[in-house]
């Protein structure tokens, strides 16, 4: 059985450490589910999610040039549904209340590119000048050098 990125195989843990789990897979080859590839939620001690012996679902995320295969837990299963409420559309999180930087009410969502590219500009440039205004204040509080 030939498998490569994206195949989805059965293995058994043969190993243990603090940043993942080594698995047996077909044909004698071996893999690293790297930590972060464990489980869809935080992975504080791989011993809490996987045990040595235990039969695992992976998939090979990765073979790298020295023939090292990379491989994922959480990817070879579907991800847990999301609780409702939780997130929006758009990215934003929940508790964003509309509010800007600094307490400031957010701007209307420009919708071009040239909008936005604006507003980028006139940030950059009341950031750049708050800067300034900053570094010549400490510069005349320090004496010369």
């Amino acid at each position: 059985m030939e498998f490569g990125v994206g195949s989805i195989v059965e293995g058994k843990v043969t190993g243990i450490t603090k940043f993942g789990a080594f698995v047996a897979l077909p044909e004698g080859k071996s893999g690293l589910v790297h930590i972060s590839e464990i489980a869809y939620t935080y992975v504080n001690d791989v011993k809490e999610h996987l045990k040595e012996g235990q039969e695992v679902k992976v998939k090979v995320i990765g073979i790298d040039e020295n023939g090292r295969i990379n491989l994922s837990i959480k990817k070879a299963m579907d991800p847990p549904p999301r609780p409702a409420g939780q997130g929006r559309p758009g990215g934003r999180p929940a508790g964003h209340g509309g509010a800007g930087f600094r307490g400031k009410p957010a701007p209307a969502e420009p919708t071009s590119f040239e909008d936005r590219l604006k507003q980028f500009m006139a940030a950059s440039d009341s950031k750049l000048s708050e800067l300034r205004q900053a570094e010549r204040r400490s510069s005349r509080r320090g004496g010369r050098r």
